[in-house]
Protein backbone atom coordinates (compact mmCIF):
# COMPACT_ATOMS: atom_id res chain seq x y z
CA UNK A 1 0.00 0.00 0.00
CA UNK A 2 2.86 2.40 0.87
CA UNK A 3 4.49 1.69 -2.52
CA UNK A 4 1.22 2.50 -4.27
CA UNK A 5 0.95 5.79 -2.40
CA UNK A 6 4.58 6.66 -3.24
CA UNK A 7 3.98 5.79 -6.88
CA UNK A 8 0.94 8.07 -7.12
CA UNK A 9 2.14 10.77 -4.72
CA UNK A 10 1.80 13.65 -7.18
CA UNK A 11 -1.78 12.87 -8.34
CA UNK A 12 -2.85 12.31 -4.73
CA UNK A 13 -1.32 15.66 -3.77
CA UNK A 14 -3.19 17.36 -6.62
CA UNK A 15 -6.48 15.83 -5.45
CA UNK A 16 -5.85 17.15 -1.94
CA UNK A 17 -5.11 20.61 -3.36
CA UNK A 18 -8.40 20.52 -5.31
CA UNK A 19 -10.27 19.45 -2.16
CA UNK A 20 -8.64 22.23 -0.13
CA UNK A 21 -9.44 24.76 -2.84
CA UNK A 22 -13.06 23.66 -2.99
CA UNK A 23 -13.37 24.12 0.78
CA UNK A 24 -11.72 27.56 1.01
CA UNK A 25 -12.29 29.03 -2.43
CA UNK A 26 -14.95 27.34 -4.53
CA UNK A 27 -14.59 29.83 -7.35
CA UNK A 28 -10.85 29.17 -7.77
CA UNK A 29 -11.44 25.42 -7.48
CA UNK A 30 -14.01 25.46 -10.29
CA UNK A 31 -11.72 27.48 -12.56
CA UNK A 32 -8.76 25.19 -11.88
CA UNK A 33 -10.87 22.09 -12.54
CA UNK A 34 -12.05 23.65 -15.82
CA UNK A 35 -8.47 24.41 -16.90
CA UNK A 36 -7.43 20.86 -15.97
CA UNK A 37 -10.27 19.38 -18.03
CA UNK A 38 -9.42 21.64 -20.99
CA UNK A 39 -5.78 20.50 -20.96
CA UNK A 40 -6.85 16.88 -20.57
CA UNK A 41 -9.16 17.15 -23.61
CA UNK A 42 -6.39 18.81 -25.61
CA UNK A 43 -3.93 16.05 -24.74
CA UNK A 44 -6.46 13.31 -25.51
CA UNK A 45 -6.94 14.80 -28.98
CA UNK A 46 -3.26 15.48 -29.73
CA UNK A 47 -1.27 12.64 -28.18
CA UNK A 48 -2.72 9.59 -30.00
CA UNK A 49 -1.76 10.90 -33.46
CA UNK A 50 1.67 11.84 -32.10
CA UNK A 51 2.21 8.31 -30.79
CA UNK A 52 1.07 6.86 -34.12
CA UNK A 53 3.53 9.09 -36.00
CA UNK A 54 6.29 8.14 -33.57
CA UNK A 55 5.57 4.45 -34.10
CA UNK A 56 5.67 4.90 -37.85
CA UNK A 57 8.93 6.83 -37.53
CA UNK A 58 10.41 4.02 -35.41
CA UNK A 59 9.61 1.54 -38.18
CA UNK A 60 10.16 3.60 -41.34
CA UNK A 61 13.27 5.61 -40.45
CA UNK A 62 16.29 3.39 -39.87
CA UNK A 63 18.58 4.03 -36.91
CA UNK A 64 21.64 4.56 -39.11
CA UNK A 65 19.81 7.30 -41.04
CA UNK A 66 19.05 9.19 -37.80
CA UNK A 67 22.65 8.74 -36.65
CA UNK A 68 23.91 10.08 -39.98
CA UNK A 69 21.53 13.06 -40.17
CA UNK A 70 21.23 14.03 -36.48
CA UNK A 71 24.01 12.13 -34.69
CA UNK A 72 27.12 13.56 -33.10
CA UNK A 73 29.00 13.40 -36.39
CA UNK A 74 26.38 15.33 -38.36
CA UNK A 75 28.00 18.72 -37.72
CA UNK A 76 26.37 21.88 -39.03
CA UNK A 77 24.00 19.89 -41.27
CA UNK A 78 22.54 18.21 -38.19
CA UNK A 79 22.08 21.56 -36.44
CA UNK A 80 20.36 23.07 -39.49
CA UNK A 81 18.11 20.00 -39.87
CA UNK A 82 17.24 20.16 -36.16
CA UNK A 83 16.40 23.84 -36.56
CA UNK A 84 14.21 23.11 -39.57
CA UNK A 85 12.43 20.22 -37.85
CA UNK A 86 11.77 22.41 -34.81
CA UNK A 87 10.59 25.56 -36.56
CA UNK A 88 8.11 23.98 -38.98
CA UNK A 89 5.55 22.19 -36.81
CA UNK A 90 2.85 23.94 -34.90
CA UNK A 91 1.51 22.55 -31.70
CA UNK A 92 2.29 22.44 -28.03
CA UNK A 93 5.80 21.75 -26.80
CA UNK A 94 4.81 18.59 -24.94
CA UNK A 95 4.34 16.91 -28.32
CA UNK A 96 8.06 17.35 -29.02
CA UNK A 97 9.29 15.53 -25.90
CA UNK A 98 8.31 11.97 -26.91
CA UNK A 99 9.66 12.64 -30.40
CA UNK A 100 12.94 13.83 -28.94
CA UNK A 101 13.22 10.76 -26.71
CA UNK A 102 12.65 8.53 -29.73
CA UNK A 103 15.29 10.38 -31.77
CA UNK A 104 17.78 10.17 -28.88
CA UNK A 105 17.23 6.41 -28.65
CA UNK A 106 17.94 6.13 -32.37
CA UNK A 107 21.25 7.95 -32.03
CA UNK A 108 20.54 11.67 -32.41
CA UNK A 109 22.97 13.88 -30.52
CA UNK A 110 21.95 15.78 -27.41
CA UNK A 111 23.15 19.01 -29.03
CA UNK A 112 20.83 18.57 -31.99
CA UNK A 113 17.90 17.62 -29.79
CA UNK A 114 18.39 20.74 -27.66
CA UNK A 115 18.30 22.80 -30.86
CA UNK A 116 15.19 20.88 -31.96
CA UNK A 117 13.34 21.42 -28.66
CA UNK A 118 14.45 25.03 -28.34
CA UNK A 119 13.46 25.91 -31.88
CA UNK A 120 10.10 24.17 -31.37
CA UNK A 121 9.57 26.31 -28.27
CA UNK A 122 10.95 29.67 -29.42
CA UNK A 123 11.67 29.82 -33.15
CA UNK A 124 8.49 28.80 -34.95
CA UNK A 125 7.95 30.30 -38.39
CA UNK A 126 4.38 31.54 -37.65
CA UNK A 127 5.69 33.24 -34.50
CA UNK A 128 8.43 34.89 -36.55
CA UNK A 129 5.85 36.24 -39.02
CA UNK A 130 3.81 37.80 -36.19
CA UNK A 131 6.96 39.34 -34.71
CA UNK A 132 7.89 40.84 -38.08
CA UNK A 133 4.42 42.35 -38.42
CA UNK A 134 4.26 43.90 -34.95
CA UNK A 135 7.90 44.48 -33.97
CA UNK A 136 9.68 44.87 -37.29
CA UNK A 137 12.03 42.69 -39.28
CA UNK A 138 15.21 43.90 -37.58
CA UNK A 139 13.91 42.96 -34.12
CA UNK A 140 12.57 39.60 -35.30
CA UNK A 141 15.79 38.64 -37.09
CA UNK A 142 17.96 39.76 -34.17
CA UNK A 143 15.89 37.71 -31.74
CA UNK A 144 15.93 34.71 -34.10
CA UNK A 145 19.72 34.83 -34.54
CA UNK A 146 20.42 35.40 -30.83
CA UNK A 147 18.03 32.61 -29.80
CA UNK A 148 19.47 30.20 -32.35
CA UNK A 149 23.01 31.02 -31.24
CA UNK A 150 22.07 30.52 -27.60
CA UNK A 151 20.46 27.16 -28.44
CA UNK A 152 23.66 25.95 -30.08
CA UNK A 153 25.74 27.01 -27.08
CA UNK A 154 23.26 25.41 -24.66
CA UNK A 155 23.24 22.24 -26.75
CA UNK A 156 27.02 21.99 -26.71
CA UNK A 157 27.13 22.65 -22.96
CA UNK A 158 24.43 20.07 -22.26
CA UNK A 159 26.26 17.51 -24.37
CA UNK A 160 29.45 18.15 -22.39
CA UNK A 161 27.70 18.03 -19.03
CA UNK A 162 25.56 14.98 -19.78
CA UNK A 163 28.52 13.05 -21.15
CA UNK A 164 29.63 12.60 -17.55
CA UNK A 165 26.14 12.10 -16.13
CA UNK A 166 25.29 8.64 -14.79
CA UNK A 167 21.59 9.30 -15.41
CA UNK A 168 21.43 7.88 -18.94
CA UNK A 169 20.15 4.45 -17.95
CA UNK A 170 16.85 4.97 -19.79
CA UNK A 171 18.74 5.70 -22.99
CA UNK A 172 21.04 2.71 -22.70
CA UNK A 173 18.27 0.26 -21.75
CA UNK A 174 16.07 1.25 -24.69
CA UNK A 175 19.02 1.00 -27.06
CA UNK A 176 19.62 -2.64 -26.04
CA UNK A 177 16.25 -3.70 -27.42
CA UNK A 178 17.14 -2.80 -30.98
Amino acid sequence: MINLIKKFMFPILIIFVFIALSIWSTDVAMRSIQVTLDYFKEMILIMPPVFILMGLMEIWVPKDKIQKLLGSGSGIKGIILSLALGTLPTGPLYVAFPMTASLLRKGASIRNMVVFLGSWAALKIPQLMVEIKFLGISFALARFILTFSALIVIGILMELILRFSPDQEWLEKSGEKE
